[in-house]
């Protein structure tokens, strides 16, 4: 008996042993016609382990990589579609860039930030000042998931005024959102994703 751990390590184990083998066996074809048409069966095969992929595009070029990478790209068969380098499949991709920023005040997040940027732009007028009312009380809900005691006005102002750099002030007679009736809203939201929570446990 031959155990796994002393056979070959699969190079795309998704395609199981089997396929490997074949892979194997067509390289050892001397005759160029059989090990094409050895090929085409190894594809068929291939194929229909993923039959719900069929109709993806570029799926049957994405299987003749495969094959070629089984071959450790040592199979000189006539592809469809040009035979991909080993440099260029092992290839890293370039690092994704992250912003490296950090938040002024991490409890509103980037996309608030992004939100008073946009707000600066407008002329003013009131559609500028509703968008300013919106924002302060967007920070005041914000301010109140994180610390759900109490916040004062006067405190997101300040911070509004920081995060617009001095370019947004509250306009007149505006008043924010009672900070009781928002923490009445978020507790009862809460209490509604609780009770959907115990609903689905219950379900299984």
């Amino acid at each position: 008996m031959q155990y796994n751990t002393e056979r070959n390590q699969l190079i795309l184990p998704e395609y199981g042993r089997s396929i490997h083998q074949m892979v194997d066996h067509a390289l050892t074809i001397n005759d160029q016609e059989e090990r094409n048409k050895a090929a085409r069966t190894i594809i068929k095969l291939m194929g229909q382990m993923n039959p719900h992929l069929r109709d993806v595009p570029d799926f049957t070029h994405k299987l003749w990589d495969h094959l070629h990478i089984m071959s450790d790209y040592q199979l000189e068969v006539e592809s469809p579609y040009p035979k991909p380098s080993k440099e260029e499949v092992q290839k890293r991709p370039d690092p994704v860039a992250y912003p490296k920023a950090d938040a002024r005040y991490r409890y509103y997040g980037k996309g608030l930030e992004k939100m008073v940027k946009k707000a600066v732009e407008y002329p003013d007028g009131e559609l500028k000042d509703l968008l300013i009312t919106m924002l302060a009380n967007l920070m005041k809900r914000f301010y109140l998931v994180w610390n759900r005691d109490s916040v004062d006005d006067d405190l997101i102002w300040k911070h509004l005024d920081v995060l617009s750099d001095g370019q947004l002030k509250q306009p007149e007679g505006f008043e924010m959102t009672d900070t009781q009736q928002i923490l009445k809203s978020n507790r009862s939201k809460n209490r509604g994703k609780s009770q959907q929570k115990k609903r689905r446990k219950k379900t299984y």
